[in-house]
């Protein structure tokens, strides 16, 4: 008997102890539902609080130096500029139907100068989709084939060899221009930029090459930079002519120029090129302005939310204000600035930073309640923006090659008279100027600052490591309610089929959404609606049938297809976070919620409690809200008003998607439309 008792003793093992780390998420896993309200509530709480954790802006390069040397712009070269806005004004510039005499006037004062000066033709490109295009530099696009010679687009660029250079560096300036359609406010920004060109000929501290585009922008502002830059960058090797130059004798007469006769003329008729781009600035001017004072807008956004380096915002916004008096301007969501509860929402916020104040002084927190509406209204606008993955201007194609650039548009407060049109050209001068010095001293690229941040003023921003946390917060409870899931549904679940057909069969909803050219955008989007939906019925009784498990199982089958759908959303926008973050910030806000409440109907009309109800009432706002072409209604209600909203405005807002290679399209397609099919089926499972 004690030798029975010993071997018994023997074969006992001690039980292998568990880890604190899985004890945790088994914790988490078994209390999903607490976790998913306390994370989800805390990253809308987060996002609110961005505004209030904003920072102050500082430059991070102290090579840059804004402002330390006097400008140098004098008023002669205000007048060199005048006199170029008066001969751009003159009705004998425009004579031409091409509007080539204009671009012979510029580049005829660019040669004066004693800069070299060379003419880019290019052709209208239709723009081609690739999926993997944000990744990479972009391609060349398709010529048109039916091109004539109106069809023409003509850049004039000047450069400007540096004294102290090697040529291996280069600062661009760019000023759209359309010699047939031009208005006062384009000719002022060239006398702005001939200005600063003019005095760049003659200092002497100048290290790198001044590049000087004078952007064709007939067919677009974006397009002619983008065909200069593709161009520049990935060149040809072929000459200026073109095969039908015969036949377009205004073509030909273009280099027939004053300067050309004199010897030494620096015109050519090949592509010049100068060093690789430091830094580019789009300068325009508006020929109207309903501010207060002189104002001048920065537009920074480029494709799929790229942003330049911070320290370009900041030395712009340091000469623009305390330097030439100039007060900046960001965008902002206007509808947000008159929004009562965002007023009431910053009122608690300077409430709660009073009291934190009182119980320990040093505890800076909160700012007025002004100032929250209008940095909330900003940072709305920069995540708008950056979602929307279409740059706010010609500056975009810069970042296409990882050219650190912005558009800034000047806007005068009063006519442009002369006395005030004098004032413009002199303190717009002077802010390119400090701009470009500052550039100009840089013995590297922009490197020190942030790329990744969201604006609140022109000198406030927070940076990736404060706003990530809302969208780390938001998205936190989806793994672990997809294995709480998974565990319930698999332990009494024996079909083997009907969890896998459903999500194959749903997930292929984006296949017919091709546009009909010829028909209008409602019609396409109609058409799209309709087929969409008989593709997914049809799957569905095919594919998907819920007859295909005993009933038993079908009551766990949503289950399982939740959680797939939970899991495909937390990868999605995982993602997308890295590729477009406002993208996947404002995804995350629509499709989370409805994913985490997607419950067939018909078990919360079983139960009958009021919770049930209340669920119910939120999955079916949910479930339209989430919906693409209603959250765009939605949001497009708010912005611009419910009764300017059309149904063909969303394939149009999905067609520029598709046509700015915008990796939100690839989201929309392949994340948020899959995953609210899958959300409906659960919805309205037969269970």
């Amino acid at each position: 008997m004690a030798e029975t008792k010993e071997k018994s003793l023997s074969d006992e093992k001690p039980k292998p102890r568990v880890r604190p780390i899985v004890r945790l998420g088994i914790f988490l896993i078994s209390h999903s539902f607490l976790v998913s309200i306390v994370c989800c509530t805390a990253g809308v709480l987060a996002l609110f609080l961005l505004p209030v954790l904003a920072k102050n802006t500082y430059i991070s390069e102290n090579a840059l130096m804004p402002g330390s040397a006097s400008p140098m712009l004098s008023n002669q070269h205000v007048s060199d500029g005048n006199r170029l806005v008066k001969d751009l004004t003159n009705p004998n510039s425009k004579s031409s139907e091409t509007g080539i005499e204009s671009h012979k006037i510029i580049a005829q004062y660019m040669l004066d100068l004693g800069a070299e000066v060379s003419f880019h033709k290019f052709h209208p490109q239709m723009n081609q989709f690739h999926p993997l295009h944000f990744f990479s530099s972009p391609v060349s696009g398709k010529i048109q084939e039916n091109y004539s010679c109106s069809s023409y687009g003509i850049n004039t660029v000047g450069i400007i060899r540096a004294p102290r250079g090697d040529g291996k560096e280069a600062i661009v300036l760019v000023t759209p221009y359309n010699a047939l359609k031009s208005g006062f406010g384009e000719a002022l920004s060239l006398g702005i930029a001939y200005s600063v060109f003019s005095l760049l000929t003659q200092v002497t501290w100048l290290a790198k090459d001044i590049i000087w585009l004078v952007a064709d922008s007939q067919y677009g502002e974006y397009a002619a930079v983008a065909a200069w830059l593709r161009e520049y960058q990935t060149p040809k090797f072929s000459s200026l002519s073109t095969p039908n130059a015969e036949m377009c004798p205004d073509v030909n007469n273009l280099f027939e120029l004053k300067g050309h006769s004199i010897s030494g003329s620096k015109f050519s008729n090949s592509f010049r090129r100068a060093g690789t781009m430091a830094a580019a600035l789009v300068l325009k001017v508006r020929d109207q302005n309903e501010q207060f004072e002189d104002t001048i807008s920065i537009y920074a956004e480029a494709s799929n939310g790229q942003m330049p380096n911070l320290d370009l915002i900041n030395v712009v916004n340091y000469l623009a204000v305390h330097r030439q008096g100039l007060r900046v301007n960001v965008e902002k969501l206007w509808p947000l600035l008159n929004s009562s509860w965002l007023k009431s929402l910053g009122e608690i916020f300077e409430s709660l930073a009073k009291v934190a104040k009182s119980l320990y002084p040093k505890w800076k927190f909160g700012i007025p309640a002004t100032e929250y509406v209008e940095g909330t209204a900003t940072l709305a606008s920069s995540l708008y923006y950056q979602a929307l993955g279409v740059p706010t201007g010609p500056h975009g194609a810069f970042r296409d090659y990882q050219v650190d650039a912005i558009t800034l548009e000047i806007s005068p407060k009063f006519s442009l008279d002369k006395v005030w049109r004098n004032d413009i050209l002199l303190r717009g001068g002077r802010l390119i100027e400090g701009v470009i010095r500052s550039v100009n001293n840089l013995l590297e690229k922009f490197h020190q600052s942030f790329f990744l941040y969201l604006l609140t003023s022109p000198s406030k921003f927070v940076s990736v490591g404060v706003y990530m946390i809302a969208f780390a917060l938001l998205i936190a409870p989806l793994p672990m309610v997809a294995a709480s899931l998974y565990v319930d549904a698999n332990s009494s679940s024996n079909c083997s089929k009907g969890d896998s057909s459903t999500p194959s069969a749903i997930t292929d909803t984006d296949e017919h959404g091709i546009a009909i050219r010829s028909w209008s955008p409602t019609t396409s989007f109609m058409i799209w609606v309709l087929l969409s939906i008989l593709s997914l019925l049809t799957l569905n009784s095919v594919l998907a049938s819920p007859l295909a498990c005993a009933k038993a199982t079908q009551e766990k089958e949503w289950a399982l297809v939740k959680s797939v759908t939970i899991s495909s959303v937390f990868i999605g926008l995982g993602l997308m976070s890295v590729i477009n973050f406002a993208t996947a910030e404002i995804g995350a806000l629509l499709m989370v919620p409805m994913c985490l409440l997607a419950r067939p109907l018909k078990l919360d009309v079983r139960a009958g409690t009021l919770r049930s109800f209340c669920r119910l009432i939120c999955n079916l706002v949910l479930g339209h809200i989430a919906f693409p072409p209603a959250a765009f209604f939605l949001l497009k209600g708010m912005l611009d008003g419910f009764g300017n909203a059309n149904v063909g405005d969303f394939w149009m807002w999905v067609e520029s998607l598709w046509a700015w290679n915008s990796a939100t399209y690839l989201f929309i397609g392949m994340v948020q439309l899959p995953c609210w099919v899958l959300c409906v089926s659960i919805l309205f499972h037969t269970c």
